[in-house]
């Protein structure tokens, strides 16, 4: 039996109405879509284009910034006579999963002064690759020339311009914890710069002291006065079994005095060779720090 013409244009009109209706849902879902590949390709681009102290940079990459230099950090550097300068260089490294929205762990370097060296040559040639394996930020300040006289107080001035060019770029970064990695001469500039940072506020939550055979974080404790919860900061001592300039002896005996300052979570490891960083050292005492900041 056919159906009447009433009928026909019934169903035409129901059939209409739903086509239209998938048409509309079609549409909202791409609509959608589309929004969510706007939405991502925004944050792509945010990631890909960050800023530190005016210099754009890419996660994975290293980046150099002039920063200034705060009223006390010129106090630190004009200590031995040096003429003020007006700024600092600023090294960043960052690894390729790098998102300032997030807390990273930054490892500060401090270099030796032998040979005309500064804190971005060792960042670069002794900590960036396991640092960043191990995902660390690392930081290093630096004078735009060498110092006349190269001091603890110019190491500690353009150490501190660097951190508040950090703090200025990343929000929330001035709650990333710290720690201070310093070989040589280097590890006596950390124990000095150490407490300077605490004291200026930083979250100082290690040291890694490479080739030290001189206790320089006790007298600097005593002089920056960061408070007594520094005492609690672990300190990672690494000695070369074959170390002739830093001898495995010595380097006890720099542990033992940190540890009568008052210092109570300092460990010692020990590796084959001589003067020298030892990536399997700096790895186990990053992840050491990152196990305590938990």
């Amino acid at each position: 039996m056919g159906l009447t013409q009433g009928q026909l244009v019934a169903d035409y009109l129901k059939t209409s109405r739903t086509i239209v209706l998938l048409n509309r849902l079609l549409l909202v879902g791409q609509l959608v879509l589309t929004l969510s590949v706007i939405s991502m390709v925004a944050a792509d681009s945010a990631q890909a284009a960050l800023n530190f102290a005016g210099a754009n940079f890419s996660p994975g990459s290293t980046v150099q910034a002039n920063v200034p230099l705060s009223a006390q950090a010129k106090s630190y550097a004009g200590q031995g006579g040096n003429p003020v300068p007006p700024s600092a260089v600023a090294v960043l490294a960052t690894p390729a999963n790098f998102d300032p929205r997030k807390s990273w762990p930054v490892l500060i370097i401090c270099s030796t002064s032998d040979f005309k060296r500064q804190n971005r040559d060792d960042l670069v040639q002794f900590y960036r690759t396991v640092g960043l394996a191990e995902g660390w930020v690392l930081l290093a300040g630096d004078g735009r020339q060498h110092a006349r006289a190269d001091t603890a107080g110019w190491r500690a001035a353009m150490t501190l311009a660097a951190v508040d060019a950090l703090h200025r770029s990343f929000a929330g970064s001035e709650k990333w914890p710290m720690a201070c990695a310093g070989f040589s001469g280097g590890a006596k500039g950390a124990g000095s710069i150490a407490p300077v940072l605490a004291r200026s506020g930083c979250r100082i939550t290690g040291l890694y002291l490479t080739g030290v055979n001189e206790d320089y974080l006790s007298p600097g404790y005593a002089r920056a006065r960061p408070g007594a919860d520094f005492l609690m900061t672990p300190i990672y001592v690494s000695a070369g079994r074959d170390d002739r300039i830093a001898t495995v002896e010595q380097q006890y005996n720099v542990a033992g005095l940190i540890k009568r300052t008052g210092f109570n979570q300092v460990r010692i490891g020990s590796f084959h060779g001589g003067h020298e960083v030892n990536d399997g050292q700096t790895s186990i005492a990053l992840r050491w720090f990152r196990a305590l900041q938990k």
